[in-house]
């Protein structure tokens, strides 16, 4: 198959497309032109043409979902004249606090790395130079060990490999998120080190550089003590890091603010703010993907209702805006009683449009698949040089379903998290794995986890942790704290596993006998 030959036809069916679109924007205007005697319907729209490589789908809002018909073009658009998006000097100010934050967070990340790879590195060598610093300085005076030291040599060794290896595992690791406090046990951890080894030097430098010990064999076994030592603080950072927190103590609830999701963790013996990251850590693949566009519905209804509201000042201008107030709030609560009919209707014919949207697309999908399955099997027969790859596939079979695909975007409000190059993208994975029609859809037709998508539409990569509570004290019953991001937030309600008794009841397995009574009336 051709793709030049395809794109040129596809170009043609949307400028047609463009056109017919153009008439009936302007039969609309016509019959709404005595209605805008106020001005305010002068508004100017234009219709322009996306094109290859931008977001198929672009922002709309609820009023152009309204007037949308069946015969919308599939890669038309229409912008207004009114911006959505504004800037002022307290969006400036708030944009230069974080960028100040973000450099205190650097600077504070790369002070802790500091700190701790110095420890660590004065951790191995500390050994080393107890037993280099004596053959260095009288090595004339010191007594041959011989075979006892050899083999503490190698002990030594041996137990400083280990320690290597459970001080990388267990503490280089690529740091996955910045956390507003120091981690109380690392800290912790930390300070004992750092006094366990300038203790050591203490007593090593009174004890045995000023006095000249003169037995060799006592001067390694004090760096083998030393070594000793280390292994059990590598331990006790073991138990007090990882195996703390396994055993599950607590049940967080989860809730997101905006509509209502909700998600239950158990969790061990953590800090706040451990706990908020677990959760964090959890909520990018649990919850499905924040779309505020869900609730510009409601948010339109409520508002079509107070406009349709009209208060006229009977008394003259001697009444207050407390009065007007009052008497709008009663009219919205007479309207009130009708409004759950109209509610009704409204989800009804949404329904109807996203199931009828939803069936074109699964019929042009699976009929694009069609075309696949046969170009496969002509494909055998061609040169190597005429076959095409998936990608090339993924361009050629798109047109033919794009249009009902946009639609169905643009009805369930999804058309922000896909774009062109995306659908593309995904479209080719599924030819080249061999994925059927309906592993294509599954990704459009219900929303999934924020990690299926892009994170330049993630829309919330930034958190604030707020609480009552110091972040660095650990879980307790009935504590509530949110983390809040630039939308929407989520609460945490953390409750205690209850403690269970459980008893054990013996049955007899022989005391399992029936009897069988047949009466007359029966038919057994």
């Amino acid at each position: 198959m051709d793709t030049e030959s395809t794109y040129s036809g596809y170009s043609y069916y949307s400028h047609h497309s463009k056109k017919s679109h153009r008439q009936g924007e302007r039969t609309r205007e016509r019959h709404k032109s005595p209605r805008n005697k106020d001005g305010r319907g002068s508004e100017k729209s234009v219709t322009i043409q996306a094109p290859t490589g931008e977001p198929l789908l672009a922002n709309d809002s609820t009023q152009t979902e309204e007037v949308q018909d069946d015969n919308w073009g599939e890669t038309t658009t229409a912008i207004t004249g009114t911006s959505e998006h504004s800037i002022s000097q307290e969006d400036i100010a708030r944009i230069s606090k974080d960028m100040e934050d973000s450099v205190r967070l650097d600077c504070k990340r790369y002070l802790g790395l500091t700190i701790a790879a110095f420890l660590g590195l004065l951790v191995f060598l500390t050994p080393i130079a107890f037993i280099l610093l004596p053959p260095i300085l009288w090595r004339d005076e010191l007594e041959s060990c011989g075979t006892i030291c050899e083999g503490l040599f190698i002990s030594i060794s041996f137990k400083l490999l280990i320690l290597l290896i459970g001080t990388w595992a267990l503490f280089f690791r690529r740091q996955r998120a910045d956390v507003p406090r120091v981690f109380v046990f690392r800290a912790l951890l930390l300070v004992l080190i750092f006094l366990f080894l300038v203790s050591y030097w203490l007593f090593y430098g009174v004890r045995i550089l000023d006095s000249r010990v003169r037995n060799y064999q006592d001067i390694v076994q004090y760096a083998v003590s030393l070594v000793d030592a280390l292994l059990f603080i590598h331990y006790l950072a073991i138990v007090l890091l990882e195996l703390r927190q396994l055993q599950p103590v607590f049940t967080l609830q989860v809730v997101r603010s905006t509509d209502g999701e909700s998600r239950f963790y158990s969790l061990g013996h953590l800090s706040i703010q451990r706990a908020a990251l677990v959760i964090l850590e959890n909520y990018y693949k649990d919850f499905t993907i924040y779309n505020p566009n869900l609730l510009t519905a409601s948010r339109f209804r409520a508002a079509k209702h107070m406009a349709g509201l009209k208060v006229y000042n009977v008394d003259g201008p001697s009444n207050n805006a407390t009065g007007q107030s009052r008497a709008m709030i009663a009219a919205a609560a007479r309207r009130r009683d009708s409004s759950h009919n109209e509610l009704y209707y409204e989800e009804a014919e949404h329904e109807r449009r996203v199931k009828k949207r939803r069936a074109r697309l699964v019929v042009a999908v699976e009929e694009a698949f069609t075309h696949i399955q046969r170009l496969q099997a002509e494909e055998q027969q061609k040169a190597p040089g005429e076959v095409m790859d998936p990608r090339e596939t993924a361009q050629a079979i798109f047109p033919s379903m794009a249009r009902a695909l946009q639609k169905y975007l643009r009805t369930t409000r999804q058309q922000h998290y896909h774009s062109m190059e995306s659908i593309l993208q995904h479209l080719a994975f599924c030819i080249t794995n061999s994925m059927t029609p309906k592993a294509f859809l599954e990704r459009y037709l219900s929303a999934g986890p924020t990690l299926q998508y892009d994170k330049d539409r993630w829309l919330s990569t930034q958190w604030k942790l707020i609480s009552d509570e110091a972040v660095t004290n650990g879980l307790r019953d009935g504590i509530v704290f949110v983390l809040k991001c630039l939308d929407f937030s989520l609460v945490v309600n953390v409750k205690k596993i209850p403690f269970i008794v459980l008893s054990e009841e013996f049955i007899d397995p022989k005391s399992h006998k029936f009897v069988l009574r047949l009466q007359s009336e029966t038919s057994v």
